[in-house]
């Protein structure tokens, strides 16, 4: 797997993961607005709450992302959550302007283990011939929780790929953050 596709699917996760933020959120609870940077880039956020009539309530938002660190060896990422809760009859009921941090991590991730492609094959064996076209063959193990086999190819296939630290991914992961907040 290329270092641009871990970083897609680092983004994505961590766009999800700071989705579940927004589950049981208490509109009391909100800080105050507070000011930060020019906006770089924005990801859609939606979740549910119970509201005070025992219901499902729902949060629409957006997350900006302004900085990734390493704690304890994880990725995190910090930024502002903006949205508002409405209740289950449709009444706003408060709103959500805070500082967030969540851990970003790759949830799941696939590697190509074989692309092997044959041209046409013409065989004769005394008589019996056997003619077969292009045959393309692509072997991809998929990494996640209980997929043993697939978690193992992955690490051997990765062996010498140099996979970045928590740290160094939060530095190149911020690096991405400026050169966006210049556009």
């Amino acid at each position: 797997m290329t270092f641009r596709k871990r970083l897609s699917v680092l983004v994505v996760t961590m766009v999800a993961a700071l989705s579940l933020t927004a589950v049981g959120a208490n509109p009391a609870q909100a800080a105050p607005p507070t000011s930060t940077a020019a906006p770089t880039s924005t990801a859609p956020i939606t979740g549910t709450f119970t509201d005070a009539a025992g219901k499902t309530g729902t949060f629409a938002g957006s997350f900006t992302p302004t900085k990734f660190a390493a704690q304890d060896g994880n990725l995190v990422a910090t930024g502002t959550l903006t949205g508002t809760l409405t209740d289950s009859a449709g009444n706003a009921v408060g709103t959500v302007d805070q500082s967030v941090t969540a851990p970003a991590a790759i949830a799941q991730a696939t590697c190509r283990i074989l692309d092997l492609t044959l041209g046409p094959l013409h065989l004769d064996l005394l008589g019996l011939v056997v003619d077969l076209n292009q045959v393309h063959l692509v072997i991809t193990a998929v990494s996640a929780p209980g997929n043993l086999l697939g978690n193992l190819l992955c690490a051997i296939v990765g062996l010498l790929d140099g996979t970045p630290t928590a740290g160094q991914l939060a530095a190149i992961l911020n690096f991405l953050l400026a050169l966006l907040s210049g556009l």
